[in-house]
């Protein structure tokens, strides 16, 4: 079966060694997109990146001290995303959100 669908692609940047309560902010914002009803997300490790600082983070054994990007990645639709939003924006102390429309295929042969 095939369906497609417009839906909004959500893409949040954050740094490995960014906190929410003592814990990992990337697993944080995981465990709570799942306790909010998102159909799926998935955090991306970065290699190598900078961000408003300027500073560019590596994976290379000069640079093991400094944090490398995060990005959680989800899609949804538009209203689930209004409601997420609040609440994403509660977690994070820095980092960007990034919104865009996607066109969905889902594909289940079950």
């Amino acid at each position: 079966m095939r369906t497609s669908s417009s839906m909004k692609r959500v893409m949040i940047f954050v740094d490995e060694t960014d906190k929410f309560q003592r814990g990992n902010l990337s697993t944080a914002l995981l465990e709570k997109l799942k306790k909010e009803g998102c159909s799926g997300a998935t955090v991306l490790k970065g290699s190598a990146g900078f961000g408003s600082h300027k500073q560019i983070h590596t994976n290379s054994i000069v640079d093991l001290a400094v944090s490398l990007p995060d990005i959680i990645l989800f899609i949804e639709t538009e209203e689930k995303v209004a409601q997420l939003l609040p609440i994403l924006e509660e977690m994070i102390e820095e980092g960007l959100i990034a919104i865009d429309d996607v066109e969905t295929i889902k594909i289940s042969k079950k």
